[in-house]
């Protein structure tokens, strides 16, 4: 496998050559492009340097066990630098195949995160709320952006549904893990005998799409306006900025009301539209490697139940890594690195094993 890395130095210094071009600075998605393809050569580089000089040093202390003249002190420690040099071999080799493991082409982009209430009626819907604080919380903590494309409040104070757009760095690579149903357990305001009742909530993660990638005919779509409405259904504008937008091939609606220009409802739902027929063609793609998506934890099953929050007993649980988490509370309050990085090295392990 290591045989391919000897040239990794010829192909950092052309890359060197390019990033140096004034041409290419003015193009600045290819730019971007390269510089992250250096730092993954970068990276990738030092580690088969570190990997080559470990099993010189591992070749060179089994030459002097071997050696019947050399001193026997000196074979002692030998033996010793040999189990560490061994430890540190696999684990740079993990390291160096992690680095391998083909990327998700969606790691690098903007991520629409979609929350809607299922099973539970005004519990499910505050639910929605409370996730959706979560995730914005932890948007802030990674220095990201969270736009609200549409939403649908109820006067209880929570969402019949909610829609963002979230920008930064690495966005979708921390949240596509969160797709499928979310169970709440816990007690009611309005529960007079304290019994818990169990709700459920829907999380959809989709990548943002480029207008390049999903050409959008707009002979194909169905354009309504009508006036936007707050909790309770009453208007809370008095023009129709509102945009329903129906995709007549596929059916897919998409509203937004949250603007007061129509014209900027419109672009925004454009732009939801966009990432869910780009999540439509991925999703007929991932079905057709259905094994795979089994196997692994960012399947993006919108109908599997994927974790569950029990409110009494402080305790978050990832049913599918088996997870339990006693610290409820600080996860709602959007500290998230205990749940995700988690989920992040199990679909990893499974990976790996693939090309073991």
């Amino acid at each position: 496998m290591f045989d391919k890395f000897d040239d990794l130095e010829d192909k950092l210094s052309h890359l060197e050559g390019k990033l140096s071009d004034p041409v290419l600075v003015n193009n600045q998605q290819e730019y971007q492009k390269i510089v992250r393809e250096h730092a993954h050569l970068t990276k990738l580089n030092n580690l088969y340097k570190k990997f080559k000089k470990a099993n010189e040093d591992l070749s060179e202390n089994k030459a002097i066990i071997r050696d019947e003249d050399e001193d026997p002190e000196l074979k002692e420690l030998a033996k010793a630098e040999i189990s560490e040099l061994e430890e540190l071999l696999k684990k740079l080799d993990r390291d160096i195949k992690l680095i391998l493991l083909p990327k998700d082409p969606n790691d690098e982009r903007n991520t629409f995160l979609e929350i809607r209430a299922g099973t539970g009626g005004d519990e499910a819907a505050l639910f929605v709320g409370d996730l959706f604080r979560m995730y914005s919380r932890y948007a802030e903590s990674q220095g990201w952006r969270v736009e609200v494309m549409d939403s649908s409040p109820l006067g209880i104070g929570g969402f019949k549904e909610i829609i963002a757009l979230i920008s930064g760095e690495q966005v979708y690579s921390k949240l596509k893990y969160e797709s499928g149903v979310h169970r709440v357990q816990r007690v009611p305001e309005t529960e007079t005998q304290g019994r818990v009742h169990t709700s459920a909530v829907t999380v959809a993660i989709l990548p943002e799409a480029d207008e390049v990638e999903v050409n959008i005919d707009m002979n194909e779509l169905k354009i309504d306006v009508y006036r936007s409405s707050g909790p309770g259904g009453q208007s809370v504008n008095t023009t129709d900025s509102a945009v329903r937008i129906t995709h007549l091939p596929t059916g897919l609606v998409v509203t937004c009301q949250d603007e007061k220009s129509q014209h900027k409802n419109k672009a925004k739902a454009l732009t939801v539209l966009r990432a869910r027929l780009l999540d439509q063609v991925q999703q007929e793609q991932h079905d057709k490697i259905s094994e795979n998506r089994k196997s692994q934890v960012g399947s993006g099953d919108r109908s599997e139940r994927i974790r569950t929050y029990n409110f009494p007993q402080g305790r978050l649980t990832d049913h599918r890594i088996n997870l339990t988490l006693y610290k409820l509370e600080t996860i709602m309050s959007g500290k998230l690195d205990d749940v995700i990085y988690p989920l992040i090295s199990h679909d990893q392990a499974e990976r790996l094993k693939k090309i073991q």
